[in-house]
């Protein structure tokens, strides 16, 4: 198939967080299967000075100069250069925003003739979806986060060309302004979103952001995918990042990455405690105020343990993570910021790896997690219940440990089973093995999606 996709953020061009690592594999995966894969995405500053291959694509139609990049056979990746729009520092949260996204839109569907698919993904594209209704292409749309919403004034209506019908409550309004993820919602043939759980979950008042009657609306054209992981990307045995090589079936390195990384942060090279690992947005959906309330109760009440965090964004909560490793410095290290080397040397380090999100549509940490032989620890919310099988299923099939309420004494008992777990070496080796040998590759996302476009496409032109 033709398929065209349209994003805000592709690694390794561009990146705030999961969106960009999930359309780069998901297309690379496609065209890894034999599909003709397009992702459009904005030129933002510096991505010419970082990857100076970008040709010009020469289309005098298009309002803006348009680059093109082919990484890999059957995958073409075209940038929009609008310096006007796109070069600034920061992705997003201008005043302008409307106005940037609005018009990378247009020129998506500039771009979107002689393809079958044209797949749109989060607010920032979600306008693709009615500027195509009468065209003849299969129009799918996805949600990553359904708690960001491209919500705008009224006024930004008329920058979109759409006739003035589309600005009502079956459409792009929502309460008085223009809703963009709503837009994409209402207008594609099919929506997803990035786990089954998430799917259902955006059906009810607690995560449907306010849109939940939307997705009702759209029940019989709404599933879950669950993202994949690009296993080239991370792997535990060809990994400059690493200390040393290990596997499921050769699970010996995973002792000295825990040494190095012990060493690393300024940790005691202890083998008899179990570290647990965090790398985070530091934010309330992240459920890093529980974590934090769980670690002190753990601490306070005498276990032993280390804990490997690294992250960034609340400062509040970022100050409460420093303090909590000056208080404990032979047990927490923090590093505040994003440092993608040692995000690899934590999943390969620690023992365990905490997910207590609010929400969390798909997650790719404990994804991660489950291919270094960290056991994940996670709320049964979005992808992270669809993806962890719970220690109560017995060792045998479990890959990790669950717990239901949002609190932090419910992940201190989670946390307390994880001790009990590491305490008998057998039974955490087993639930490590199993993690592990989990699959969860692209190849598995892509076959779904291929079963998905086939309902919807339409001839190519």
């Amino acid at each position: 198939m033709k398929i065209l996709h349209a994003s805000s953020e592709v690694f390794p061009y561009s990146k705030t967080g999961g969106l960009a690592d999930a359309t780069a594999a998901l297309a690379r995966a496609q065209a890894a299967a034999g599909h003709s894969v397009t992702l459009v995405t904005p030129l933002y500053r510096g991505i010419r000075d970082t990857f100076p291959g970008l040709e010009p694509l020469g289309q005098a139609e298009l309002p803006a100069k348009v680059w093109r990049l082919d990484p890999e056979p059957n995958l073409t990746v075209l940038f929009i250069d609008e310096p006007e729009w796109f070069d600034r520092d920061g992705l997003y949260g201008h005043v302008d925003d409307a106005e940037r996204f609005i018009f990378f839109s247009k020129c998506v569907v500039r771009l979107a003739k002689h393809v079958e698919i044209v797949h749109a993904h989060d607010w920032q594209s979600g306008l693709v979806m009615p500027l195509l209704a009468n065209e003849p292409v299969g129009k799918i749309f996805t949600i990553h986060n359904a708690a960001y919403q491209g919500r705008f004034p009224a006024d930004k209506f008329a920058l979109t060309g759409l006739p003035d019908a589309y600005f009502d409550s079956r459409q792009l309004e929502f309460h008085g302004d223009m809703n963009l993820l709503k837009g994409g919602v209402v207008s594609a043939d099919l929506v997803t979103t990035v786990s089954p759980r998430y799917a259902r979950e955006l059906l009810t008042g607690e995560y449907g952001c306010g849109l939940e009657g939307v997705f009702q609306s759209r029940d019989d054209a709404l599933s879950g995918v669950l993202n994949g992981v690009d296993y080239t990307e991370w792997n535990t045995m060809d990994n400059p990042h690493l200390a040393a090589a290990y596997s499921a079936d050769s699970p010996g390195g995973k002792a000295a990455n825990k040494r190095a990384l012990q060493h690393e942060l300024g940790l005691p090279l202890l083998d008899n405690a179990p570290l647990f690992g965090n790398i985070s947005r530091f934010t309330d959906q992240k459920g890093i105020d529980i974590l934090l309330g769980a670690l002190k109760e753990q601490l306070d009440g005498g276990a032993v343990f280390q804990f490997a965090g690294l992250g960034s964004g609340d400062p509040s909560l970022e100050q409460a993570m420093s303090r909590l490793a000056k208080r404990h410095p032979e047990q927490v290290a923090v590093k505040i910021g994003y440092d993608t080397g040692l995000a690899h040397r934590i999943e390969a380090g620690s023992d365990f790896y905490v997910m207590p999100s609010r929400f969390e549509p798909c997650g790719l940490n404990q994804l991660y997690s489950l291919r270094y032989g960290s056991v994940p620890v996670v709320r049964t919310t979005g992808g992270l219940d669809d993806s962890v099988i719970d220690l109560g299923q017995g060792e045998d099939t479990a890959t990790g440990i669950k717990f239901g309420d949002c609190s932090a004494a419910a992940l201190g008992q989670a946390l307390g089973q994880a001790l009990d777990l590491f305490a008998e070496p057998k039974r955490l080796a087993r639930v490590r093995d199993n993690g592990m040998r989990a699959d969860f590759s692209w190849r598995q996302t892509t076959a779904q999606y291929d079963r998905l476009y086939a309902k919807i496409k339409k001839p190519a032109a």
